[in-house]
């Protein structure tokens, strides 16, 4: 039997943090998404149980203030392209900035300095990742992909997915019916 699991993986992350941190008798409050403000003071013993078991989620503690800036840009780029409630924002770098309370300089050149790319080739492939998702999942047609996602018509969506994926959209769409079609006529069986 084949299960089609979908899940937020932040949430899920949440979950892990939260419960591990409340096992290990820590006080803690999440204070944004990738940030765990720890309310008292705990002995490098608990730190490094927290540390362990944390990884054995792929979860790790972020040590350089750097690498917790780069990761809180990534944060905020997923958090606006993936949650449906918020709106859009025309520039991405006015909601980068103003939700960290840094200018957009300053971010991206450390973004780049420690990912060796741009926040916005970052941004592209998150988005790309995204019109994916909403083409194989939620068999969105192109027209409501590029309204979603802010893109300012269906051409400039296929022209930016044909540079990253090597494929148009319509191509990529048949090429999952295909392959979900062989599926269905050739079920593997597990034991």
């Amino acid at each position: 039997m084949k299960l089609n699991i979908k899940y937020d993986i932040h949430l899920a992350c949440k979950v892990i943090v939260q419960e591990n941190l409340q096992k290990l008798g820590i006080p803690f409050e999440i204070t944004s998404m990738g940030n765990v403000e720890i309310l008292d003071e705990i002995s490098p013993a608990q730190y490094k149980k927290l540390e362990n078991t944390l990884k054995k989620y792929g979860i790790e503690i972020i040590d350089n203030p750097r690498n917790a800036i780069v990761q809180q840009i990534k944060y905020l780029i997923v958090e606006m392209i993936y949650n449906d409630e918020r709106p859009h924002y025309s520039k991405m770098s006015e909601y980068i900035s103003s939700k960290m309370n840094l200018s957009y300089s300053y971010l991206s050149k450390i973004f780049s300095d420690q990912t060796f790319t741009s926040i916005e080739n970052f941004m592209i492939l998150i988005r790309i990742e995204r019109v994916k998702q909403l083409i194989i999942e939620e068999k969105m047609t192109f027209s409501e992909v590029a309204w979603k996602l802010n893109y300012s018509s269906v051409a400039h969506l296929s022209n930016q997915f044909k540079k990253i994926t090597g494929l148009t959209p319509t191509l990529f769409q048949k090429i999952i019916e295909r392959r979900n079609e062989y599926e269905n006529a050739y079920p593997t069986t597990r034991d």
